[in-house]
């Protein structure tokens, strides 16, 4: 990467910071619409009836491509755990980036948020959304706990504990970990794999939830020595593994209804297993990786090296391209560059574009490219938190592989 764009990076950064100190720590969502009572009315009866539910979403599915600004009619803003946890490893990348103690209270702060934001009625530690979601299995109520968010909140307690030592964090990080192997069940899938439940209520079958609770209790089992916690992650990462398709991709569940290989949840996946071959290296896991990325590259990406939301859409989208897919496509190149060199090439391409045509004047990111126009709409959630911290990490590498050649 060269020097003037990580110069870039790290302006668009500080501006986003003042940006975020005006915004403060809620907003509008990409679920806004569907997340009102109104709103989940239409999309149950979505799930029951498609003719009919088709007519009764349309018209949010036509001001999300036309107005997406009118999504504040149907909710208030609301404050997103996962969009905190985020936050909070953002300030503590540029933290150890720079040594900056203000930004090390800042992340200490989203902390803060967090530990008052956990879901009440759990005796451990645990996260969910803050809206009731209408899904096609049911309503998962408001502060149920979800293997896809608190993950992201075992990272930020443990990054921030990183850089201060603070053992507050640690406790956090303990009962997290106490939490995801009492109250998220396992089912077995074969001999030597289990899919992990997405709450504690349902049978599992996603395939990116058992790969984010397979990454957070390896890291578990090094962070507190426990052999017990590898012992349930390896057998969520086996699902994750047997389940990959032939030509190296992942549908979203094994259920058959939801089948569709999108960007950011194929991220997810292999981020999941990078992360968990730095710590437990391991043939099987390294292949799936390989493999994975070879689909990604020639998949999800398109002729300019740019984000794809699908490989084949699953239904009409109202956008082109997504800020949720350029931020976890950043954070997989920064991951996995090392070792793909066509990894590097592909940050370059997207970093290029994001600096070029997602930064808004105000110091925010845009939201989505739509078919027409943009959606302006900053949604902590989707994805200015996710971009905050790919781009943080992407800086903090960049000045560590500074460092390391003026050394040698």
């Amino acid at each position: 990467m060269k020097e003037s764009s990580l110069s870039q990076v790290e302006t668009v950064l500080d501006r986003f910071v003042l940006w975020l100190e005006r915004y403060g720590g809620t907003s509008w969502d990409h679920q806004t619409y569907f997340a009102s009572p109104i709103g989940r009315r239409a999309k149950a009866l979505y799930y029951r009836n498609k003719a009919l539910g088709t007519m009764a979403v349309a018209p949010m599915i036509l001001s999300e491509a036309i107005a997406p600004s009118a999504r504040r009619l149907f909710s208030e803003r609301l404050r997103f755990p996962i969009a905190d946890a985020h936050y909070a490893m953002g300030f503590a990348f540029k933290a150890r980036a720079y040594g900056d103690s203000a930004a090390q209270a800042q992340a200490a702060r989203f902390l803060a948020e967090l530990e008052r934001s956990r879901c009440s009625g759990y005796q451990e530690w645990c996260w969910g959304y803050p809206f009731d979601w209408e899904t096609r299995h049911g309503t998962i109520r408001r502060g149920t706990p979800l293997i896809t968010t608190t993950p992201y909140v075992y990272e930020a307690f443990r990054e921030v504990h990183t850089v201060d030592g603070n053992s507050r964090w640690l406790a956090a990080m303990e009962s997290i970990v106490r939490h995801a192997t009492k109250d998220i069940e396992d089912y077995p899938y074969s001999e030597t794999a289990s899919t992990c439940s997405y709450t504690p209520f349902d049978k599992g079958g996603i395939i990116n939830a058992s790969a984010y609770r397979a990454a957070m209790l390896t890291w578990a089992s090094v962070d507190f020595n426990e052999t017990r916690y590898w012992d349930i992650a390896e057998r969520n990462l086996n699902f994750v593994l047997e389940t990959q398709r032939p030509d190296g991709s992942w549908p979203y569940s094994i259920e058959g209804e939801r089948d569709f290989v999108d960007h950011f949840h194929t991220c997810f996946v292999l981020k999941a297993l990078a992360k968990i071959d730095q710590v437990r290296p391991g043939d099987a896991c390294r292949q799936a990786i390989n493999k994975g990325i070879q689909y990604y590259l020639g998949n999800l990406l398109d002729e300019q090296k740019l984000p794809k939301p699908f490989s084949k859409a699953p239904r009409m989208t109202v956008y082109r391209r997504e800020l949720y897919d350029y931020a976890e496509c950043i954070n997989l190149c920064v991951l996995l560059r090392d070792r793909i060199e066509e990894m590097g090439s592909v940050l370059d391409h997207v970093i290029a574009d994001l600096l070029a045509r997602w930064v808004k004047s105000d110091g925010s990111f845009r939201s989505r490219e739509l078919w027409l126009s943009w959606d302006n709409v900053p949604m902590h959630r989707w994805a200015q938190s996710q971009m905050f911290r790919s781009l943080s990490l992407f800086v903090l590498k960049e000045r560590d592989s500074q460092a390391a050649n003026r050394v040698a």
